[in-house]
């Protein structure tokens, strides 16, 4: 059966993101849904540093409610030249870190002001660097309709997907019976959360994979062994 993932655009995210790639065999950027409220995944990762973590946060344009493939990122601020700096002092000394920084530079080159084209060209940088073999796409330039599971439904009937495999927040919105009226598997990620050799103390899984890349290199695929399990399984009712 095909496997799909639906993930809002997130900029350089941690592992779990990775994580729900490698398990798919589509996945899509989910970039024309209201930008959330407040802080968010969206603009912002933690990097872990020697003075702790800290979190970089992509600046933007707000406008009320706005979707996230038009929301436009400050300029008036040299955010990704800080960015850069902060990301190769944090990772320095760490065996490949002129790789998660190559990986860095090249996504904030980019020209564009719009952080959905930021977050989306960084992520499959990263799993171009991995080589994970995975479909891409932006719910944007498909053809859906309805809202919440309704969208998801007609979003995985046009990639021909049977499976949908999520992160743990959907336990708290969606109809799993819809989904099983409509012939979709659902089913989230149990993760395992796999340690790595780390700089900066403590070992943390909450930091931009970035960190991981720096540490391991190529390899930093060897650490994405999650799996999903069936949502009965994961809501305890099995």
């Amino acid at each position: 059966m095909r496997t799909a993932v639906i993930l809002q655009p997130q900029y350089f995210p941690w592992a779990g993101v990775f994580e729900q790639i490698n398990l798919a065999d589509v996945y899509i950027h989910l970039d024309d849904v209201q930008l959330p409220q407040g802080r968010s995944f969206c603009s912002r990762v933690q990097l872990k540093t020697q003075r702790g973590q800290v979190w970089l946060t992509v600046p933007i344009i707000r406008n009320g409610l706005q979707i996230i493939k038009d929301t436009k990122i400050d300029e008036s601020q040299p955010w990704r030249k800080n960015h850069l700096i902060a990301l190769r002092e944090s990772l320095k000394g760490a065996p490949f870190a002129e790789d998660a920084v190559a990986i860095a530079a090249d996504t904030l080159d980019l020209k564009s002001d719009y952080l959905s084209d930021i977050c989306i060209f960084g992520i499959e940088q990263i799993v171009k660097y991995l080589n994970i073999n995975v479909e891409f796409g932006r719910s944007s330039e498909l053809i859906s309709q309805g809202l919440k599971d309704d969208r998801i439904i007609s979003l995985l009937n046009s990639l021909s997907a049977e499976v949908y495999v999520t992160g743990h927040g959907a336990k708290k919105y969606m109809d799993h019976e819809k989904m099983d009226r409509a012939g979709k598997v659902v089913e989230y990620m149990d993760y395992n959360l796999s340690q790595y050799p780390q700089l900066h103390g403590e070992f943390t899984p909450y930091v931009t994979f970035l960190d991981a890349i720096a540490n391991l290199g190529p390899k930093a695929s060897s650490i994405l062994v999650s799996q999903s399990i069936p949502w009965r399984k994961a809501l305890g009712i099995e």
